[in-house]
């Protein structure tokens, strides 16, 4: 029987218009260069990031329909589906796969050796062994990492510049998650050097969601990081920022996707620039450019989005130094 995330992702495949016979029928009798594009997310939801990437072609001189073919794929909260879906952008052979988070990632390399695969957005390019060095990625695979040095420290002085009194700082992850463990170590070194104390809080299914916000009312935290990429979450931003608000616990998310659902603030660096930016790396490869000589970049654009009206609702006046370097205010 098939499951229900199956049959979401199936039918969110099928709304995107991509999986009809006809269409792959025209696409192959084109001849135009084919990008199989995968997001661990419905193709609805990645939307923005979808045409932040053909925004990036644009700029080059490409067009979908004239230049290329677009095969998108989307799988919300299932490796599995993702794993299937990978699959079949590689019997269709496109000539290049851009694959958003390690998750997707982790999918277009189970099914492919060959075929290049664009990263954007990868937690640690190295360290999860995606790639060689970020300069000589080696293999197929190449992109851009959302990891930088400072983002880690960045967020937890974000949050003691909110809280001057801050001292306990709940660390919401998913330890499941390649790439996870370099940012919790990193926020855990810059928390002992801001003489924080940093509970770690796992989330790596749905069913321990509870007892996440369990034991952050038990460890008596002050206020929440929120990192990123965990799909548990994600899912569902609201859960959380749900449970953040009724408990007046101060939130800092990675992703901006949260403070849209009504969370606190954001700081991470730009998805859509990142999205936008991979377009230059798919250019390269369908000019001849092999993944294993294009190096590996990292983050340009960073972004500090504030909800005030979330910080009203728990009674937090944001410091006008937050809101004057503030990206963008949702009022």
């Amino acid at each position: 029987m098939t499951s229900a995330i199956g049959r979401r992702a199936f039918l969110g495949v099928v709304a995107s218009g991509l999986a009809a016979p006809c269409v792959a029928r025209a696409q192959r009798a084109s001849g135009l260069p084919r990008i199989g594009a995968l997001f661990p997310a419905a193709p609805a939801a990645a939307a923005p990031n979808v045409e932040a990437l053909k925004q990036g072609l644009r700029d080059l001189g490409h067009a979908e329909g004239r230049t290329y073919v677009l095969e998108l794929r989307g799988a919300a909260d299932s490796p599995d589906a993702l794993s299937r879906l990978a699959q079949e952008l590689v019997a269709l052979k496109v000539d290049v796969i851009v694959a958003s988070t390690d998750l997707a990632i982790i999918a277009a390399r189970q099914h492919t050796s060959t075929i290049p695969i664009v990263m954007t957005g990868a937690t640690d390019p190295v360290g999860t062994g995606f790639v060689a060095s970020l300069r000589q990625p080696g293999g197929n695979v190449t992109g851009l990492s959302r990891s930088s040095p400072e983002l880690s420290g960045k967020r937890l002085e974000l949050l003691r510049e909110l809280m001057p009194r801050l001292g306990r700082v709940a660390f919401v992850w998913n330890p499941s998650v390649l790439g996870a463990p370099l940012d919790y170590r990193e926020t855990e070194h810059a928390a002992r050097a801001l003489r924080l104390t940093l509970l770690s809080v796992g989330v790596a299914a749905t069913e321990d969601v509870e007892r996440a916000f369990a034991a952050v009312k038990e460890q008596h935290a002050q206020a929440l990081i929120v990192q990123a990429p965990n799909p548990v979450l994600y899912s569902d931003p609201s859960r959380i920022v749900g449970f953040a608000s009724a408990n007046r616990l101060p939130a800092i998310y990675a992703n901006r996707a949260f403070v849209d659902a009504g969370g606190l603030m954001s700081y991470g660096a730009s998805v859509l620039d990142l999205h936008r930016r991979s377009a230059a790396y798919v250019d390269k490869i369908l000019k001849g450019a092999r993944p294993a000589d294009l190096p590996v970049e990292r983050p340009a654009e960073f972004e500090l989005i504030i909800n005030r009206k979330a910080a009203k609702a728990i009674k937090l006046t944001m410091p006008p130094s937050l809101l004057q370097r503030a990206t963008k205010v949702i009022e």
